[in-house]
């Protein structure tokens, strides 16, 4: 079996420290073969100019969680679609660990596109460069994650260099324009 990605919950603000945690024991265990990279995708963006009287002009930068509370994971299954139980224990005695996306006993792989825009946003260059945005003024989404899931809008504005989408959706029977980030929302 191929390797695949998976989305594991952790504890908020644990990302990084679960992270480095289970590529310690991975490599420890010498469990490379089932378990390839372990994820936190990070979006770093230019911070916002400092206010008159600022000493330094040179640029800056802000870090951000693009997932909070979420690793991913790439790695192998057993063949009947479960994880293994020596991967299975390495992974939940790790602290700040939840569940996997998916049932308790066999986890969801992320679809293959879900999983190639994570991976564009890990490996883009490090300098705050703008993101590629797949969506257009006019088009049809709908929202996949947020307090609007489930809704469909129509793509009024992409705002790629902050990685925004503008949606007009119909609350309550009227038009509102909602921001997104380009990965909460899905071409209909």
């Amino acid at each position: 079996m191929a390797k695949q990605w998976y989305v594991l919950r952790v504890a908020s603000n644990k990302e990084e420290q679960v992270r480095q945690a289970l590529d310690r024991k991975v490599k420890i265990e010498g469990l490379d073969e089932k378990i390839g990279r372990i994820l936190v995708p990070m979006d770093r963006r230019p911070r916002p100019p400092a206010r008159a009287g600022g000493k330094s002009s040179e640029k800056k930068y802000v870090e951000r969680k693009l997932y909070p509370g979420y690793v991913f994971i790439e790695m192998e299954l057993e063949e009947n679609g479960t994880i293994g139980e020596q991967v299975w224990f390495l992974i939940k005695d790790t602290m700040g660990v939840g569940d996997f996306i998916g049932s308790s006993s066999k986890p969801v792989p992320m679809t293959d596109s879900d999983a190639d825009k994570m991976l564009m946003q890990v490996e883009k260059p490090e300098d705050g460069s703008v993101l590629a945005v797949e969506f257009k003024k006019g088009q049809l989404v709908k929202i996949k994650e947020g307090a609007f899931e489930n809704f469909d809008g129509v793509v009024d504005e992409v705002v790629a260099e902050k990685g925004l989408i503008r949606v007009i959706v119909t609350i309550f029977g009227r038009a509102t324009p909602v921001e997104l980030e380009y990965w909460q929302v899905e071409k209909e």
